[in-house]
């Protein structure tokens, strides 16, 4: 094949890769491209690399189509939650054998990936509003995980909760209940007034474990530097400790390539 068809079907190769599983992208695909490149190419290389390239563990969501749904954002994957997946995927140690609170589970994908990859001993996705709560409870069920105590004899296979955990009104003997070793929280960076309440609720899980304080690792899309600005400032105020935690090599799912997005380690 000459070196610029090569070039041309490896472009190609590389939006399949970013956009599959992507609904929502996948109608702007240029599949008449596509469909050209493969059938000049006397190499099925192309067509075998795409039929290939999914592997691992799968992973099944119900998710809604459109960005904001019943009054919520919580019912879509946003591109943080994949960026985390993908770190929480090449730092399997850190979730091992321990238990780890999702704060804004949203549709779950990132827990998902956790609870299918890093073996975490127990795992609790948290939301406040009842549709992403149901749908979650769907999502955890589609992908074979059990809501039931003990209902699993897979070792690999996690406890899983999903709770309802309101920021704004949670108090320190709920969050006591959970007792996480690692809290984790994806894309929940989005207005002023939501990044407030998440460093409030962080206050407040730091009341609860006295010497054992759990690693909190938030990752976010920095849309809007102010809002950034806003968190890490709050941070400060609240004497919560932060670094930024080390980019992983790997690009597993589908976003937004452009995006810069960021995950900050916490030590409360």
């Amino acid at each position: 094949m000459a070196p610029e068809k090569s070039a041309g079907c490896l472009h190609l190769l590389w939006c399949f890769e970013r956009r599959f599983l992507a609904a929502r992208a996948l109608r702007s695909f240029p599949w008449q491209s596509l469909e050209e490149k493969l059938r000049e190419s006397s190499d099925p290389a192309l067509l075998r690399d795409i039929l290939q390239k999914p592997s691992g563990a799968p992973i099944t969501l119900h998710e809604s189509t459109a960005i904001v749904s019943h009054g919520t954002t919580g019912l879509v994957t946003w591109d943080a939650a994949l960026y985390l997946a993908e770190w929480a995927i090449e730092n399997p140690a850190i979730f091992s054998h321990r238990t780890v609170l999702e704060l804004g589970s949203g549709a779950g994908l990132t827990g998902l990936a956790i609870c299918k990859t890093c073996h975490p001993r127990a795992y609790v996705f948290s939301d406040c509003h009842s549709h992403v709560l149901k749908q979650l409870r769907s999502n955890v069920l589609l992908n074979g995980l059990s809501l039931e105590p003990g209902a699993t004899s897979d070792p690999k296979s996690p406890m899983v909760t999903v709770a309802q955990l309101d920021w704004d009104v949670a108090t320190v003997p709920q969050l006591s209940t959970f007792q996480p070793d690692v809290v984790i929280a994806a894309d929940v960076l989005y207005c002023p007034e939501v990044t407030v309440s998440l460093v409030r609720v962080l206050q407040r899980l730091r009341t609860c474990h006295g010497d054992h304080t759990p690693d909190v690792y938030v990752a976010f899309t920095v849309r809007n530097p102010d809002t950034c600005q806003l968190f890490t400032t709050e941070l400060g105020q609240a004497g919560i400790p932060w670094e930024e935690a080390p980019p992983h090599g790997q690009t597993l799912f589908p976003y937004e390539e452009h995006s810069e997005m960021r995950i900050l380690k916490l030590t409360l």
